[in-house]
């Protein structure tokens, strides 16, 4: 019980994690994605660059959670929490992508050279890279991990239901949500896109403190899935 509470905290404190650095370097990144001029400027390498380290932390809290949750979760449904690990790994890997390419257009601001229109161009198509690895992970894959483990949540009650239905519910909105980026229905920035993910927002905010300060409900913990198993019968010959 001792090792469960711990674990508890730990996932708890890996979602924390993730939304702060997340935030964070959104802010970081802004000269860099706000102004197309930005790799023949003045530049703020620094600021993006702490943005890009924070941005290494939260992938390493992203994959945190699924590990930390896995020993708990597979007793439960084994191979939702398997998806859930590949999933959250998936996540970070994309946004990894992301991290390389604001990385890159430091590069080519510190060597920049006579041709400053193909330097804005090039600068231009990293940071659009980066826009799309922002709606890949922390949008499309973001949706299928949080309805994995909350739909998990749900069935073991392992925490509160309605902390697991905000994420039940969340997922496919968010899903949907950039589904119509995608496609041009509205921006990603713009008040659609900024309510669409409040209810997973909302349901990781929920299921850390949760775990932080409750741990997963003793009731559910011993709980498992009973494998349906065919018997044998022996016909007499």
């Amino acid at each position: 019980m001792t090792s469960t509470r711990g674990t508890a905290r730990i996932a708890g404190a890996c979602f924390l994690i993730t939304h702060v650095t997340s935030v964070a370097a959104l802010v970081l990144y802004a000269p860099v994605l706000n102004q197309p001029g930005y790799v023949i400027g003045g530049g703020a390498d620094t600021r993006v660059l702490v943005g890009g380290w924070l941005e290494v932390v939260l992938t390493l809290a992203i994959v945190g959670t699924a590990v930390a949750l896995y020993p708990v979760t597979r007793r439960h449904n084994q191979g939702l929490a398997i998806g859930y690990v590949g999933l959250r790994t998936l996540e970070a890997a994309v946004i990894a992508i992301g991290i390389v390419s604001l990385l890159a257009v430091v590069t080519l601001r510190q060597q920049a050279g006579a041709d400053a229109a193909a330097l804005v161009g090039v600068g231009k198509a990293l940071v659009a890279v980066h826009n799309w690895t922002f709606l890949l992970g922390p949008n499309f894959v973001c949706a299928a991990d949080t309805f994995v483990l909350a739909w998990l949540m749900w069935r073991s009650q392992l925490i509160p239901r309605f902390i697991a239905g905000l994420g039940v519910v969340g997922g496919p909105l968010l899903f949907v949500s950039a589904t119509a980026v995608l496609f041009g229905a509205f921006k990603q920035v713009s008040l659609p896109g900024a309510i669409a993910p409040l209810p997973v927002f909302a349901w990781e905010l929920g299921l850390a403190l949760f775990l932080i300060v409750k741990g997963f409900k003793e009731t559910s913990l011993d709980r498992r899935e009973t494998p349906r198993i065919t018997a044998a019968v022996a016909v007499p010959a």
